[in-house]
C-alpha cells in the first residue's frame, strides 16, 4: 500500500535533545573512517546522527504507514550554517518535503533543520527515502 500522499508538507516535533562530546565525535569518526582531531570541529556527515533520529520518529509514527525494513536510503545532503562542535547540544525538526509514487515505489523527500540549544539552526539535512510498500 502506498503512504497517503497527505504526508507531503507534514512536520514532526523536534528530536529530544542531543548532547554532542568529545567521545560521540571520535566513535562517529573511527566507525566512519573520517579524520577527527579533539576540540576540532565534528566531522562534516556528523549531524546525520541527529537527522536520522528524527527519520526513524517519522517512519514510527504508524499513521505514516512507512515499513523501515522497506526503506532504502536515497540521498543525503547537509547545509551547514556552522560547524558541529563538543558541548552542542542539537535537535531535529523533520518536515517532508516531498512526496511521489512512481511503479509502486514511494519516493519521499524530507528536510530536518538541526538546530543548537539556542534554537539556532546548525544544519538542514535533507534526505531521500525509498520505500516499497511489501516488497
Amino acid at each position: 500500500m502506498a503512504v497517503d500522499s497527505s504526508l507531503a508538507g507534514r512536520s514532526f516535533p523536534p528530536t529530544p535533545p542531543y548532547d554532542v562530546t568529545e567521545e560521540r565525535l571520535a566513535a562517529f569518526a573511527a566507525a566512519t573512517g573520517t579524520p577527527y582531531a579533539a576540540g576540532g570541529p565534528a566531522p562534516a556527515t556528523f549531524p546525520i546522527v541527529v537527522a536520522f533520529a528524527a527519520m526513524q520518529e517519522l517512519m514510527a509514527d504508524p499513521s505514516v504507514g512507512i515499513e523501515l525494513h522497506h526503506v532504502v536510503h536515497g540521498a543525503q545532503r547537509f547545509a551547514h550554517e556552522r560547524p558541529v562542535r563538543a558541548g552542542d547540544r542539537l535537535s531535529a525538526a523533520l518536515t517532508v518535503t516531498g512526496l511521489r509514487q512512481l511503479a509502486g515505489t514511494d519516493i519521499i523527500t524530507t528536510s530536518s533543520a538541526i538546530t543548537d540549544g539556542h534554537g539556532a539552526l546548525v544544519c538542514t539535512a535533507e534526505a531521500t527515502l525509498v520505500h516499497k510498500a511489501g516488497a
